[in-house]
């Protein structure tokens, strides 16, 4: 049988400063070695987002100039997108969409640009400073580690009921003080990986979609897609 999960792509044609189209193009390579077959639509400004149209979401980054675009109009679909998180809807948020889940940033100019508060994470500026490099980091509680190549000005502290996405091996993470880097909350998972993330790892990439089918497909066993070995890249 082959199932079917509508994603929704989120700012898709301002939100992919770093290439981070990547993630969508890898979800669907692993869809493919699961008989999923994904429809995807991209979701920008003046478009309604409603919770119960999509299986899977995915949020890329941007450059402050669009991502100062999009806080204005993501907060028209704060309550849908809310709703969509706290009923379990997997999400995959990269850097500025990373940040825009949570209460807010500040940019390099010092401006406090509003999140959706969706997620209880907030994110500082540095002076004249990024975190750039090869990171790697681990979690703590799959035992999955994780590859990646962080480029950010943000420094993001985690609040109540998240959990970092891993403990930091190797770079920066977060904020380069806590060792954390991204955040999972329900079924989000956010990260400041580019490169993009899902390409490199295969293991995120099949849990977002298992996600997504167990949520769909409440009746249906899924025990073959989650035993399916996958790829560190594809």
């Amino acid at each position: 049988m082959t199932y079917e999960l509508n994603v929704a792509h989120l700012y898709g044609d301002l939100m992919n400063t770093y290439g981070d189209v990547g993630n969508i193009l890898a979800l669907n390579y692993y869809a493919k070695q699961m008989d999923v077959k994904l429809n995807v639509k991209v979701v920008s400004l003046d478009q309604d987002f409603k919770a119960a149209d999509y299986d899977l979401a995915f949020f890329g980054g941007g450059q402050d100039f669009e991502q100062v675009i999009v806080s204005k109009d993501i907060q028209t679909k704060k309550k849908e997108l809310t709703a969509f998180i706290e009923d379990g809807g997997p999400v995959l948020a990269i850097c500025g969409g990373f940040q825009l889940l949570g209460h807010y940033y500040v940019d390099a100019k010092g401006d406090k640009i509003p999140g959706i508060g969706a997620l209880d994470h907030y994110t500082l500026s540095q002076d004249n400073h990024r975190f750039i490099g090869d990171i790697v980091i681990k979690n703590a509680d799959n035992g999955e580690t994780y590859h990646g190549f962080e480029n950010h000005q943000g420094r993001t502290f985690l609040g109540k009921a998240e959990s970092p996405l891993g403990n930091v091996v190797q770079g920066k993470g977060n904020n380069g003080e806590d060792g954390t880097e991204g955040a999972i909350y329900k079924n989000v998972y956010c990260s400041y990986f580019h490169g993009p993330i899902l390409t490199r790892n295969g293991n995120l990439a099949k849990r977002l979609l298992v996600a997504a089918l167990k949520r769909s497909y409440p009746d249906a066993d899924f025990s073959e897609q989650e035993a399916l070995p996958v790829p560190a890249t594809f």
